[in-house]
């Protein structure tokens, strides 16, 4: 059996959600502002992806028997 994750399901599916979205966004925002706010969304995206990345690692971490 594998080791859950930090992120329950739930958690799962919205930061899931949210790296979806802010990385839809930062294009769009590029495109439609001409200043470089559009960069906070690549650095949400990218820190919502690093906690999906490292949940990952976590649930395929092999169980410690004791």
């Amino acid at each position: 059996m594998r080791s859950a994750g930090f992120l329950s399901e739930s958690q799962r599916r919205f930061a899931w959600l949210g790296f979806l979205l802010a990385s839809f966004q930062a294009p769009l925002a590029a495109k439609l502002v001409n200043d470089a706010s559009w960069l906070f969304a690549v650095v949400v995206a990218l820190l919502v992806a690093t906690v999906i990345l490292a949940d990952d690692a976590q649930r395929r971490r092999p169980e410690t028997v004791e």
